[in-house]
């Protein structure tokens, strides 16, 4: 029998819920208000004069070649971040489904990576990679290839990639563990009696019933990659060499706080909120199509 909650008061749901939209109000929707009003003047570095100029911002970014040209790295950026990291962290949830000794060691150590910040991942990769003294990059050297991010623009890529996938790749790992550990061991033994050997029950039986985990990882690892690796993109190569690693995030911080051009940065992140917007509305729109719940 349905049981129904009737609240006897007509104010109360309103007051249970307004904690919450007062969050919502002061942490998202004001500062969004205030990012569209400041694309929409210009002011000096220091605030004292504040002139309306219209879409002005947004004409001068669309005629900027590096404001173009760091659309194009931030799409190669997310497209990386988000398909290996996906991948890689399937693959680790299957193996570790597994395993039945030391499940809880191996399972404990592929979830440290996220209690890290992304600023402190950054710098591990940096020393790690750090051409002079950097262990990874001594270990290639010693093969004969010469690691450089200082000076190689596809190495610099290369870093600021492996970083951003390893900070979030325990994040994937454990919804794709707890997917895998929810589907039912008889499907899994019915399929083995009937001969299917583990990579076609894999394909035809877990990955399905996994798609709704991948769709929800697809949608947070996209965002993650143009909002939250920021941190790991200023640690590594600061946006460098010259802007070849320069994301749409990193930008808006370089010309808002080092260039000290208000309105541009505010413009910049007007669109990155729209584009962003725009891309899960598309993977909503066509890619939950393909799901399976």
């Amino acid at each position: 029998m349905e049981k129904r909650v009737r609240f006897k008061s007509a104010w109360l749901p309103w007051v249970l819920i307004a904690p919450q939209m007062a969050i919502v109000l002061v942490f998202f929707f004001w500062p969004a208000g205030q990012t569209l009003y400041q694309s929409l003047i210009q002011q000096d570095a220091f605030g004292t004069s504040t002139e309306f100029v219209g879409l002005e911002n947004f004409r001068r970014l669309l005629a900027d070649p590096s404001y173009l040209a760091s659309f194009q790295t931030t799409a190669f950026f997310a497209l990386m971040v988000a398909v290996l990291g996906i991948g890689l962290a399937l693959l680790l949830a299957v193996f570790a489904d597994r395993v039945t000794r030391g499940a809880l060691l191996y399972r404990t150590l592929l979830i440290w990576p996220y209690a890290v910040a992304p600023a402190v991942a950054g710098v591990l990769w940096i020393f790690m990679f750090s051409p002079p003294m950097g262990v990874v990059s001594h270990a290639l050297q010693s093969l004969g290839f010469t690691w450089d991010h200082l000076l190689n623009a596809d190495h610099a890529m290369a870093l600021i990639v492996m970083a951003a996938i390893w900070k979030q790749i325990s994040y994937n790992f454990l919804f794709f563990l707890a997917g895998l550990q929810s589907i039912p061991r008889s499907l899994i033994e019915a399929a083995a009696i009937d001969g299917a050997r583990p990579w076609r029950r894999f394909w035809t039986i877990q990955f399905p019933l996994l798609s709704p985990t991948a769709f929800f990882l697809l949608v947070i690892n996209m965002v993650y990659a143009f909002f939250d690796t920021f941190a790991v993109v200023d640690a590594t190569t600061h946006g460098g060499p010259g802007k070849s690693t320069a994301t749409l995030v990193y930008k808006v911080y370089y010309d808002g706080f080092k260039a000290l051009d208000m309105g541009g940065s505010a413009a910049q992140s007007a669109v990155l909120m729209l584009v962003v917007i725009a891309l899960t509305v598309v993977q909503f729109r066509y890619v939950e199509k393909k799901v399976n719940y």
